[in-house]
């Protein structure tokens, strides 16, 4: 499932149209798609296999499915609120509901996702500052959360004893890399001074990288952080913990569903598959969603699931299954809800009270 990785910049004019970028896009997700639905997947279960594990699922297990699918579903408006005070949850609701139909059904539909996101706060009365903090907060803490669990996973991994020596020293390095993007963020975040520092390393690096390749790169890193800088910190430093549990939550949402259905699957809540593989699983799959096609990660995420849940010991058609399920709740209901969404909010446009900017 995809949500906007990447802080932007969304003008109130010029939004992204589709063109050549976006046919090539989906000409190539159409390969994708076709590649490891027909043919990666059959090889890690059988299809007809999975559908009948799915039939034999008790009423009880559906049911918990169904309600952890409908929380996900009213957890994903949270991050916004949480990010824009003021903004009334069926707002929030149609921010999130909507962007997430566009940038998942779409290919390479990330930008018009944000678009989306930007032209519905400005209805609501939200000018571009803080239209664009919002969007770039929720962006960037959900960036952070993607990269963090994956990290968590192996470290509990390791606390539990199932990590050889290799996987430690990935955990490690990894562990690193993430915790010295998180320090960076927030010595940009501290003071101006140390994020126009920070930006003339970055511009340096981006020519270093252009004379390499011997290519002129025109990008201005130091007003990029620190026009970035400017637009999140208030909110940031008022609200980060609520913005932090709320993107936390909206994650931990989703991954809920996939257990659920790797516990009705194998009938115990520990043997073979226990939260923490099953979260390991999640997090990893996860990281391809930052790849923008196919849309959301469809196929690719789905593949790296169930071949993560089969090395932790999960049979092959269970495994398959269970991503089957993850997939169906997480993806389906929001494309809908968002499609109904955009339906009913386009067509009463005036109904919006004016906020505060």
């Amino acid at each position: 499932m995809s949500d906007e990785t990447t802080a932007p910049e969304v003008p109130a004019e010029g939004k992204p149209k589709f063109g050549k970028q976006q046919i090539i896009a989906g000409i190539i997700t159409l390969v994708i798609l076709i590649v490891v639905f027909a043919v990666v997947l059959p090889q890690l279960g059988d299809y007809d296999a999975a559908w009948s594990a799915i039939q034999n699922m008790e009423t009880w297990q559906l049911l918990m499915i169904v309600g952890a699918t409908i929380a996900m579903v009213f957890i994903y408006a949270l991050p916004f609120q949480a990010a824009l005070p003021g903004l009334g949850f069926w707002q929030a609701f149609q921010v999130r509901q909507v962007s997430f139909m566009i940038s998942n059904v779409v290919p390479a539909g990330g930008a018009f996702g944000l678009a989306v996101q930007f032209g519905y706060l400005q209805r609501y009365g939200y000018g571009a500052a803080p239209a664009t903090a919002v969007i770039g907060i929720t962006s960037a803490w959900n960036t952070f959360v993607t990269l963090l669990l994956p990290v968590s996973s192996l470290i509990l991994l390791a606390a539990t004893g199932q990590a050889n020596a290799a996987a430690t020293g990935i955990t490690v390095v990894a562990s690193a890399v993430v915790i010295g993007a998180i320090v960076l963020f927030a010595l940009i975040l501290r003071n101006e001074s140390l994020a126009i520092k920070i930006g003339g390393w970055a511009d340096g690096a981006i020519q270093w990288f252009a004379g390499l390749i011997k290519r002129d790169i025109d990008v201005d890193a130091t007003a990029g952080i620190v026009n970035f800088r400017a637009s999140i910190i208030g909110v940031v430093q008022e609200r980060w913990l609520l913005i932090t549990v709320a993107n936390v939550g909206q994650q931990l949402a989703q991954f809920s569903i996939l257990y659920l259905a790797v516990v009705a699957l194998q009938g115990s809540w520990f043997d073979p598959i226990g939260p923490v593989e099953a979260l390991a699983a999640f997090a990893f799959g996860r990281l391809a969603t930052f790849v923008p096609v196919p849309p959301g990660g469809l196929g690719t995420v789905d593949a790296l699931i169930t071949s993560i849940l089969q090395a932790f010991g999960l049979d092959n058609n269970s495994a398959l299954a269970a991503t089957m399920i993850w997939r169906a709740a997480t993806y389906f209901p929001q494309v809908i809800i968002g499609g109904l969404t955009m339906l009913i909010s386009g067509g009463n446009k005036s109904t919006s009270e004016p906020a505060p900017t």
